[in-house]
């Protein structure tokens, strides 16, 4: 985004394309890398970014991602280690649609990405530079390439004109970043980006800016605290909360201060240390039932109504951004309260609101209770690990273990697998990532791709199940990990099955005929996949680990590999649901 500290000076533009001035703005907005998946429509870009080489011209970072699932996972995981946006680019309407499961993903986890793409020439003759000049032109063509993607973006647009390359492009950033963020869609004609921009006027830096962010009405903060001062029982349920890293320690103040546990249902991000004393695990569903106040922060399900609920007296308060999940169809969780604002200031604002109001004996009393519930459930995660340590296949539970005894306080964790929460310990923020909130599955190894590229001093572990590792393309990821020197560890969750396929199956018709088939149709793969040579392809280490015994050795050999500068892939052989 343009930076608000400088006074902004017009230029004018004295020669060359809209393509270079396109280049040209994001840079100068913010911009630090293209991930880009090309087609004939990048022609006038290709040009432009040859030129910025010659000239010395600043422009993003150009990386080709051979699938457009790659580029869209490497968008992702670069904002969610540095909160910047990067932009993607893909080929016409054939590219747009092989990018949807990611966009899906990033407009339900409000990731914002300037998502673009070239637009099929639309003139057949004449002499203007970029008109069509292959027999594809005709064929690619549509007539709204936008209304694909319509439903799962902030705003879309199509560049017509030469002139409206500069408020394209600050007002697409601007929307993306404001709350609640999201990707934008931006199509590219090629005769549009071919055309000259001399005589056209810029502002460096731009004076279009994100809007901040709504504070929380302090009516509603003071019904939401009165509601939480006279509970028993609170409890707060998260799954989004932590991806403002910086947000992380007001959770944890808020929740030791007043004794409120947190619960993180399916966390996409780190939410509050493992050994924070409210921190009670990642399934809320065993405190729903004794709860007398819930706070559902930052979270789009708290609860699964067909299956459990809170008692019908029950108050619940929604907290974030957009509270109510206004893009989802239908939600109709109850919300007597509902906050809109930034949650670490909604929380900050509860703080204030909560102080003196609650009797210490009742803190004291619920703190003392809590610690008890806690130290049960951990004890029973250390008798599952006790039980599954053995196993074979392995079980996902001592894997976890395994690579918790190895991985630094730093590293970063991406999750697209059955990798087990409670045997994982997490201390700092910006280090757990399972973004893929849209349920489109590939977006991992890109995710895990993004993350090194953001911050290349950190491990990057990325683990996938074996179908999720298909579903993203891993040998166009496994190169650009090699062309963009990218060493990161994946380990590949081989259950030979899509489990939750199977599993929820078997919820639907627990005694029907797939479930006594007892391998149902359409959910198996045959055994015996070698993804541990996919990766060598590619110049990668890959190991194939079958004994729980060899799981300790196989992850020492495969960081040492990380280490050095080379990608590695451990091909872990493990039980189903």
């Amino acid at each position: 985004m343009p930076d608000a500290g400088k006074e902004p000076v017009q230029q004018r533009i004295d020669s060359g394309t809209v393509a270079d001035l396109y280049l040209q703005l994001l840079a100068d907005r913010g911009i630090d890398y293209l991930f880009a998946n090309a087609g004939t429509d990048f022609a006038p870009l290709i040009e432009a970014y040859a030129k910025s080489v010659e000239k010395g011209t600043p422009a993003p970072k150009p990386i080709t991602c051979p699938h457009e699932n790659v580029a869209m996972g490497m968008a992702m995981g670069h904002y969610a280690v540095t909160g910047r946006m990067a932009a993607v680019m893909v080929h016409v309407n054939v590219g747009t649609a092989n990018s949807l499961c990611g966009l899906i993903n990033a407009f339900r986890g409000n990731l914002p990405i300037l998502f673009s793409a070239g637009r099929t020439p639309y003139t057949e003759n004449g002499e203007r530079v970029g008109r069509r000049t292959g027999e594809i032109h005709w064929p690619q063509e549509m007539r709204d390439q936008a209304a694909m993607v319509r439903e799962v973006v902030k705003w879309d647009y199509e560049l017509r004109a030469a002139e409206g390359v500069e408020t394209a492009v600050d007002r697409a950033l601007a929307i993306a970043m404001s709350e609640p963020r999201g990707p934008v869609y931006l199509t590219l004609p090629r005769e549009v980006l071919a055309a000259e921009a001399a005589g056209l006027t810029i502002s460096k830096p731009g004076r279009f800016h994100a809007a901040s962010p709504p504070y929380p009405d302090p009516t509603a903060v003071a019904k939401a605290a009165a509601i939480l001062a006279k509970a028993e029982n609170p409890l707060i349920i998260t799954s989004s909360f932590g991806v403002r890293p910086e947000e992380v320690a007001i959770l944890a103040d808020l929740a030791e201060k007043f004794a409120i546990p947190v619960t993180q249902r399916k966390p996409r991000y780190m939410s509050l240390p493992t050994d924070h004393p409210m921190h009670l695990g990642y399934n809320p569903d065993p405190f729903l039932d004794a709860a007398d106040a819930i706070v559902v922060l930052d979270c789009d399900v708290p609860w699964i109504p067909g299956k459990t609920a809170p008692k019908a007296d029950c108050p619940v308060i929604h907290v974030g951004s957009d509270p109510l999940m206004t893009p989802y169809p239908l939600r109709g969780f109850p919300t007597d309260v509902a906050i809109t604002g930034l949650s670490g200031a909604t929380l900050a604002a509860l703080a204030i609101e909560l102080h003196g109001k609650i009797p210490a004996a009742r803190i004291d009393s619920r703190r003392k209770r809590l610690a008890e519930t806690r130290q049960r459930q951990r004890e029973r995660w250390k008798a599952d690990l006790e039980k599954a340590k053995g196993e074979t296949p392995i079980h996902p539970a001592w894997f976890t273990h395994c690579l918790n005894q190895v991985k630094g306080p730093d590293d970063i964790i991406v999750k697209e697998s059955p990798i087990a929460w409670e045997q994982l310990d997490m201390s700092r923020p910006g280090t757990f990532f399972s973004i893929g909130a849209g349920g489109g599955l590939g977006w991992g190894l890109g995710t895990a791709l993004g993350a090194k590229i953001a911050d290349r001093k950190r491990r990057v572990i990325c683990t996938v199940g074996d179908g999720a590792y298909m579903f993203g393309n891993p040998i166009p990821a496994h190169y650009v990990a090699k062309a963009e020197k990218l060493a990161t560890l994946t380990v590949v969750f081989n259950n030979e099955m899509w489990g939750a396929v199977k599993r929820n199956t078997r919820e639907v018709y627990p005694t029907g005929f797939a479930a006594r088939s007892n391998r149902e149709p359409l959910t198996y793969f045959e055994p015996g996949t070698k993804f541990e040579r996919a990766i060598e392809v590619c110049d990668g280490y890959g190991e194939r680990v079958e004994k729980p015994a060899e799981v300790p050795k196989a992850i020492e050999r495969a960081l040492k590999a990380v280490d050095s500068g080379q990608p590695a892939l451990l091909n872990l052989i493990c039980r189903g649901p």
